[in-house]
């Protein structure tokens, strides 16, 4: 019976030794290289969805600039308009003025429709040469709409950056 007890220990030996290679062989060549490649697609699910955030703040600062030129764009476009639009009221005004002269001219007895016309010349009633005194306000008028589009766009890139600041 102790001869079959040594065989029978012999191979109680080996089944514990092939079950504690293999629980080992489980915990290294299974277990961890899992838990390894869990970790790495969380890290990599993390950096993806701070990633994707950053793009979509990108964008959204994009698209709040982009609507901040369209915006400034149209400011100082009215600007121009609007200065062109006075400056051409002016022309007119003085065009009816010097109309006036010369048809007073005109009406005198004594004088000829060319020594009218040289007297009292007849500007153009659309893009003149206006007087300083006229074209002055005029220019002060448009630099100061275009100065308040700037301080617009200026105020609105700022909030922008404030924004980004607080942002992690």
């Amino acid at each position: 019976m102790l001869d079959r007890s040594d065989a029978i220990l012999k191979i109680c030996i080996a089944l514990a030794v092939l079950l504690a290679g293999s629980g080992i062989g489980f915990y290294y060549g299974i277990f961890l290289p899992s838990q390894e490649i869990r970790r790495q697609s969380e890290e990599m699910a993390e950096r993806k969805a701070s990633s994707e955030a950053r793009q979509r703040g990108l964008a959204q600062r994009a698209k709040i600039a982009a609507a901040a030129q369209g915006e400034y764009d149209s400011c100082v476009g009215f600007a121009e308009m609007a200065y062109k639009q006075r400056w051409n009221q002016s022309c007119q005004t003085l065009h009816d003025a010097d109309q006036s002269a010369f048809e007073d001219c005109a009406d005198n007895l004594f004088s000829t429709r060319s020594g009218c016309l040289a007297k009292h010349p007849i500007r153009p009633a659309r893009d003149c040469a206006l007087p300083a005194s006229m074209a002055g306000p005029l220019s002060q008028a448009r630099d100061k709409r275009k100065t308040e589009c700037l301080a617009r766009l200026q105020a609105i890139e700022t909030q922008g950056k404030e924004q980004d600041a607080q942002q992690p």
